[in-house]
């Protein structure tokens, strides 16, 4: 029997674990388990091995992990739940002879290259071209940045905290917004407006600048108002869409995203619509003496259940990746 390894994507809430063959992209056995109801990680797993009947001789011996938090130390602490682990113990406690963990928007940007092409929303034309750097981007709990370059025999991950610029803004109403945030927070980075959290702070400082009381108190609930026709509410999430094409389009220069750039997390493929209707584009492109530069990238919506995953699985045995 050709031996699994154990894949795993986790973020606060989920633990999601699939099983792959060496060599095969084909995820198997997948399973999304709820990080709250374990006290360890080594717990979510032993569960998870048990459910698919990986055990005793069918027990992985590599795995690859992705987690939403810094990784680089042995000892890892998540940021949005309580898990705290010694990468040494786990690879000891459960027999592994090659554990990697790496970071979760590391291996979103890994598994880009694995999806297939209808899993692909084309949101601005371009020229993709084939040996430059692609960025990966998307706004979630907070808003991850990462870039990938083709290597000569790996995909080379370019992990980043690009989300914690400092918002730059370009008109009026963003001139206003930044002195909101500023009394705020003090320092205003892009990542206070392009998140969920950030998307819900944005109605509340747009209703406190027209002089309204806010009437919403989850970002699912300003998108829902939006669709519903409130006029502030699709006001906020226009300008939140404007913004991220700023800040696409600052990120694309500053690492050369010649390649492409592609739109991942759970937010922004429920949002295509209104992306389209937006000034993403506009904003992203507009760049002075860059605006040529930046007009020939290609732009798409990332709409796949399990890009983390196969980011896990790319990094497995990518000797880019430690």
């Amino acid at each position: 029997m050709q031996e699994m390894a154990l894949i795993g994507d986790i973020g606060g809430t989920n633990a999601r674990f699939a099983l792959v063959k060496r060599g095969s992209f084909e995820l198997k056995d997948i399973l999304i388990l709820r990080c709250a109801d374990y006290p360890r990680l080594e717990d979510a797993i032993r569960d998870y091995l048990d459910r698919v009947g990986a055990t005793g001789e069918r027990t992985p011996r590599e795995a690859c992990l992705g987690f939403a938090c810094p990784v680089h130390a042995d000892e890892v602490c998540m940021t949005n739940n309580a898990w705290c682990f010694s990468k040494r113990r786990v690879k000891e406690t459960l027999g592994f002879s090659l554990f990697k963990v790496i970071n979760d928007f590391t291996a979103q940007a890994l598994g880009v290259p694995h999806l297939l092409a209808d899993e692909l929303i084309p949101l601005k034309t371009g020229t993709s071209e084939p040996h430059r750097a692609r960025l990966i981007i998307g706004p979630g709990t907070g808003l991850g940045v990462a870039g990938l370059f083709p290597g000569q025999n790996n995909w080379i991950p370019l992990p980043t905290e690009g989300g914690h610029a400092t918002f730059a803004p370009t008109d009026d109403r963003e001139r206003e917004l930044l002195g909101y945030f500023q009394e705020k927070y003090g320092r205003v980075s892009m990542e206070r407006l392009l998140c969920g959290q950030g998307l819900l702070d944005l109605y509340r400082a747009h209703a406190a600048l027209a002089g309204k009381a806010p009437l919403y108190n989850s970002a699912a609930d300003v998108t829902g108002a939006a669709r519903a026709g409130d006029a502030l509410a699709e006001e906020v999430l226009l300008r939140f869409l404007k913004i991220l094409g700023d800040a696409c389009g600052d990120a694309a220069l500053m690492i050369g995203a010649q390649g492409g750039i592609y739109l991942c997390g759970g937010i922004l493929p429920r949002l295509v619509d209104w992306l389209q209707r937006s000034r993403f584009c506009e904003a992203f492109t507009h760049k002075g003496r860059m605006s040529d530069y930046n007009a020939r990238i290609p732009v798409w919506v990332v709409n796949a259940p399990w890009t983390g995953l196969l980011g896990a699985v790319e990094a497995l045995h990518n000797k880019e990746v430690e």
